[in-house]
């Protein structure tokens, strides 16, 4: 017997919180792009980098964190290479492993653009709630990302092949 359809309160939770998100998201990228001239993802990025310890990150960690296709990422961080954001290369336990870093620039960038960008998710998503309903929200959503997440990485996926000339004999 197949699952039945969504319920009422199902459908209406799952759309207010497509449109919430995607609001959100509209809102955050231009304030990025007007702030730092960044796309959603370039600052997903260097906040990642900036967060770290070593600022330091691999390619493939960060395709993981911040949900986004290996080829989208090394574009992504080909472009913030480019700009001076960011250095990759080879990781000092393993050259084949790629190395992103965040410059000093890259944290000059950053340190611009976060002020604005707090005030707006501040301003659009938390205004109009109390604190417990923020720990609220939290609390609900922290099992569903962590359901979610719980599949293997999309690193750990096998790259599809090109060609069959490029296949190993």
């Amino acid at each position: 017997m197949s699952e039945p359809l969504l319920d009422r309160d199902q459908l209406g939770a799952y759309f207010a919180l497509i449109e919430v998100a995607g609001l959100l998201r509209h809102a955050v990228e231009h304030q990025l792009r007007d702030a730092g001239d960044l796309s959603y993802v370039q600052f997903q990025l260097l906040a990642t980098l900036g967060d770290q310890p070593t600022g330091s990150a691999r390619m493939t960690d960060l395709a993981d964190g911040v949900v986004y296709s290996r080829s989208g990422l090394t574009y992504q961080a080909g472009l913030l290479e480019q700009a001076g954001l960011v250095t990759r290369g080879p990781s000092a336990e393993d050259e084949r492993v790629v190395t992103v870093s965040i410059t000093d620039a890259g944290r000059t960038l950053l340190a611009q653009v976060l002020p604005g960008h707090a005030e707006l998710v501040r301003d659009l998503l938390f205004e109009p709630l109390s604190g417990q309903d923020v720990r609220t929200l939290a609390g609900l959503l922290t099992p569903v990302r962590d359901h979610m997440r719980a599949a293997p990485p999309r690193s750990a996926a096998p790259r599809r092949r090109r060609s069959a000339r490029s296949e190993p004999s």
